[in-house]
């Protein structure tokens, strides 16, 4: 196996630990695929910028599952690119935001160190439209 066919085999099995996190709020599977020096940026709120550690994680996470409670489905995988060490997802979800209509494309992008994601980023932007 190619150094990019393992980043993406990687990838894609965190991807689904992800999508089953922000479906039921159960985050230790995705939480245990991450380094111990894990950085993660979010475009917002208190957790805008760059954010560093398993344990601020863990909070993010947290404060998603609470913010999208009873969770968010994705809906579609538009698309995914990968190289070397970054893999790239792009989708389309929705749910309830603390208690509203949500509709949002998303993308997030892990980067992978052998078998675990050392870092996160993610890119989101909704025009209020449906898609």
């Amino acid at each position: 196996m190619t150094i990019s066919e393992n980043t993406l085999k990687v990838a894609q099995i965190g991807f689904e630990h992800f999508t089953h996190g922000l479906a039921t709020g159960e985050w230790q599977p995705f939480l245990d695929m991450l380094t111990d020096d894990f950085t993660f940026w979010f475009p917002m709120g208190k957790f805008h910028g760059l954010n560093v550690g398993k344990e601020r994680a863990k909070e993010f996470f947290q404060y998603v599952s609470e913010a999208f409670s009873p969770g968010i489905k994705i809906v579609a995988v538009d698309n995914v690119a990968s190289n070397e060490k970054t893999v790239i997802f792009e989708f389309r979800d929705e749910g309830l935001l603390f208690g509203q209509p949500y509709k949002n494309r998303v993308v997030v992008c892990f980067e992978i160190r052998g078998e675990k994601i050392c870092s996160y980023r993610e890119y989101f932007g909704s025009d209020g439209k449906s898609y």
